[in-house]
């Protein structure tokens, strides 16, 4: 299958400057293609691995693929989607998160072969630019009239646009002009945000290469849930790829919960299952939605794929002990992943009656309370139900010597943490 085929059955294409040629080009020979993003953060989430896996794909396709940290572009802010003006990071702290951002992008999509992954910096070409030049050789290329009339620069006309923001365009353009001429990429490719500053591009680099210069612009479509709001985002904030920001566990569990009227077009823009795969799970979906056998293999593809097996099976592992009960099978750095967002309360190593204990706690009201639950069963310590109103609270209970768990009644959870 073609890529461009691929891609379209995937319903991953948005807009297209030139789909025929396009096609013809990639059925021709292999050819570069780029994809950026700009270090506004230390992680990406994952709304900006959208482009990014269409960029892989052209990868497994036998395509050369080459990754944009924006070092400069980073600098000034994108006005894409936005109604206000950024706030300038300083130059530390943007080349902090280029550092991060590379790590991370080396870590998903660096592999070894002829068709590595190529990683750039627009910063390494654009400070060497003085103002003049920048003004004779890029900004007499733009006209204003033009750059008005982008969707982008339109939408902030109300509300107010800086120059430093307005001539972000010309600078994304410049880096298409400068990867055509270095690394031989003839396609960008965005976000549908994207779409005027590619254009851009392509219209400076026509002018500077000649018109017959053969670059192509492609766009993915933006991306909404089934019931209208915005892909990725939660209750709790984006879905980030850094760990430490979104555990592997809570990064599983989104996944695992996606709506029945989602799964199949995240299997689709997400993983690498082939389409006989996709349409199988698809008909599981009709027939056996109970199962939910496709959001399961997505979390699966989507958990190992940013952190790894070893990752994926811990958590699954949180995942089954939750389901079970059997709490006492997770070590205490899975607990702190599966109960984070869980009330929490904190207690001495002080053993002490569990009466007292659940009271002193926090977890029940009062004594009278704790006795009712305790009698009725309704009390769980690591998942093994307690009814004796002698037992004893003490730091030999804690998992891993940190902490106890607490489970009232079917679903109600608490972590304990012992200092």
């Amino acid at each position: 299958m073609n890529i461009i085929d691929e891609l379209e059955w995937r319903d991953a294409i948005n807009q297209q400057t030139d789909a025929e040629g396009l096609r013809e080009l990639t059925e021709q020979k292999s050819i570069s293609v780029y994809c950026g993003v700009d270090p506004t953060g230390d992680s990406m989430h994952i709304g900006h691995l959208i482009p990014f896996m269409v960029l892989k794909r052209f990868q497994l396709a036998g395509h050369r693929p080459v990754i944009l940290i924006g070092g400069a572009t980073g600098t000034i802010g994108d006005p894409s989607g936005r109604q206000t003006e950024r706030s300038l990071q300083t130059l530390e702290q943007v080349q902090a998160n280029v550092d991060a951002l590379t790590a991370q992008m080396k870590k998903l999509f660096v592999t070894e072969g002829d068709n590595q992954i190529r990683l750039v910096n627009n910063y390494d070409w654009t400070h060497k630019i003085n103002v003049i030049e920048f003004l004779r050789d890029y900004g007499k290329n733009f006209s204003i009239n033009a750059m008005l009339a982008k969707d982008v620069v339109a939408s902030r006309l109300e509300s107010g646009i800086s120059f430093t923001e307005f001539s972000y365009q010309i600078l994304q353009s410049l880096d298409y002009l400068h990867l055509y001429r270095n690394e031989d990429v003839q396609l960008q490719i965005g976000g549908s945000d994207q779409w005027g500053n590619i254009t851009s591009g392509l219209d400076l680099i026509r002018k500077k290469e000649g018109p017959e210069a053969k670059a192509f612009g492609l766009t993915i479509p933006l991306m909404l849930k089934a019931d209208g709001t915005k892909f990725g985002k939660t209750a709790g904030g984006a879905i980030w790829l850094d760990p430490n920001k979104t555990t592997p566990f809570e990064f599983y569990q989104f996944w695992a919960n996606t709506d029945d009227r989602d799964v199949v077009k995240y299997l689709k823009y997400f993983t690498f299952l082939s389409k006989e795969e996709i349409d199988e799970l698809a008909q599981k979906v009709e027939t056996e939605p109970h199962k939910r056998e496709a959001q399961k293999k997505l979390a699966e593809e989507m958990t190992r794929f940013v952190h790894g097996e070893e990752m994926l099976e811990q958590a699954q592992r949180i995942t089954a002990a939750l389901f079970s009960g059997d709490i006492k099978s997770l070590t205490a750095d899975e607990i702190e992943q599966g109960f984070k967002d869980m009330p929490t309360f904190e207690a001495s190593k002080e053993s002490k009656n569990i009466v007292d204990w659940l009271v002193e706690v926090g977890i029940e009201p009062s004594k009278r309370q704790a006795r009712e639950d305790l009698t009725k069963g309704a009390i769980y310590v690591n998942g093994e139900r307690i009814s004796d109103l002698e037992l004893e609270v003490t730091a030999d209970l804690a998992i891993g010597g940190r902490f106890i768990i607490i489970r009232k009644g079917k679903k109600n959870y608490s972590l304990v943490k012992i200092s």
